[in-house]
């Protein structure tokens, strides 16, 4: 399906309800089936969260998780602890091509049996479940936090639980917080000191319900609309001002653009009055690259350069996600310089008419350039990419007085 988008007014105004965050949902959800006393409220509606629910309500030997990664790392680790139980575990083509191996192997060194079913290091991958009595694991600090997550949460259900070593320097360390704190909500004893994670093993859990904050990476499409627009007055619904998610220093970052954020009881208020815009962004977004485009095209809309590093991770993302956005934002007539860590945008006052934007099976190549309607009509390929992690993205950008048609 593709969209055409365009808005033509100058102040922004409305009331966003945002879904549970999707990091959160799916950490609950592992632990859920591990502890089946725990409850989940505000639950995630992304694909993500549907697909990972499905896998683990399946009987079935194989298990596709479609375009789901961090349903792809947490369900490895989770099948190779669940003695007696064999799967397959497979997804989409570039699933296909996102690899696997560093989370494998650690799993590997732990006593699992996992085997490539097609090429090495990379799904699909057959699973063994058994009983894991490893103390000790190492790997390496800057991989993907999701590796690293992976086995904290399967840490409290083996008989030792796990002592995590980590080689080198920590990226995304508050996804591994994040993954630290739910565990302690939930009454599990661990602690992250240094480059040692260490989890308490726990047979059982007292029964309670978790509440899942709403989704700052979903809220940064809104920050971006507040920068882009004359003047703006945006509720977003349900957060919290101690948020467990990386992407909440959106509301720091985006002072530079205007942007206030004021924290309410139950969500926060986003404001933005005419006046300056900065000259120049420099960020380093190693503890948060998910927010890397909406930051990009934020700057491209308003005609602002600016320099992003701390990116590695995104080029093993659903597509490589650096590639992808010096590709679709030079359509527009500006130029953009990446390499293996950063993004740097020079760009260009006019901005180029009759523009098509590729999505590339990225969900967020699609919500991070749709604020951008605000400042000239184009047209995004595959917008129902949205529901891998927003379902609900479109309708709530027209109650903002977005043409959202379909050409």
């Amino acid at each position: 399906m593709n969209l055409k988008i365009s808005n033509t007014k100058k102040h922004l105004s409305g009331n966003i309800k945002i879904t549970g965050s999707k990091s959160e949902s799916n950490r609950l959800l592992i632990l859920q089936a591990l502890y089946p006393g725990l409850k989940i409220s505000n639950l995630s509606n992304s694909d993500d969260s549907h697909y990972l629910q499905k896998a683990l309500e399946s009987e079935d030997e194989l298990i596709d998780i479609h375009h789901a990664g961090t349903a792809m790392r947490f369900l490895t680790a989770y099948f190779s602890a669940l003695e007696g139980r064999e799967v397959v575990l497979t997804g989409s083509k570039r699933m296909t091509e996102r690899p696997v191996k560093l989370l494998v192997d650690a799993l590997k060194k732990m006593g699992a049996d996992i085997s490539y079913e097609k090429n090495e290091g990379y799904p699909p991958i057959r699973i063994r479940g058994k009983k894991l009595e490893a103390k000790t694991v190492s790997l390496e600090a800057n991989i993907s936090s999701q590796y690293i997550s992976a086995l904290m949460l399967i840490a409290p259900s083996l008989p030792n639980g796990l002592e995590i070593n980590l080689e080198g320097k920590i990226t995304s360390t508050p996804y591994i917080k994040m993954t630290l704190e739910i565990l302690q909500r939930a009454g599990i004893t661990g602690a992250f000191k240094g480059n040692t994670i260490k989890v308490e093993p726990a047979e059982q859990l007292v029964e309670q319900t978790l509440a899942v904050e709403s989704d700052w990476s979903s809220a940064s499409y809104y920050y971006s609309l507040a920068a882009i627009s004359e003047s703006a007055e945006l509720k977003l619904s349900t957060y919290r001002k101690t948020s467990l998610q990386g992407d909440s220093c959106l509301a720091e970052i985006y002072k530079q653009f205007g942007v206030s954020t004021t924290y309410r009881e139950d969500y926060v208020l986003l404001e933005k009055r005419p006046g300056s815009k900065p000259k120049r962004i420099e960020e380093n977004l190693q503890n948060s690259p998910d927010i890397a485009q909406t930051i990009a095209v934020t700057c491209l809309a308003l005609n602002v350069p600016c320099y992003l590093t701390g990116l590695h991770t995104l080029k093993i993302k659903e597509t490589d996600r650096l590639v992808a956005l010096k590709t679709e934002i030079e359509k527009f007539g500006s130029r953009v310089e990446v390499t293996q860590d950063s993004l740097e945008l020079f760009p260009q006052e006019n901005f180029s008419k009759n523009v098509s934007v590729a999505t590339y099976n990225d969900h967020r190549m699609a919500m991070a350039f749709a604020p951008l309607g605000l400042k000239v009509p184009f047209e995004i390929k595959d917008a129902d990419v949205v529901s891998k992690s927003y379902p609900g993205f479109w309708e709530d950008f027209q109650k903002l007085n977005f043409e959202v048609e379909k050409p």
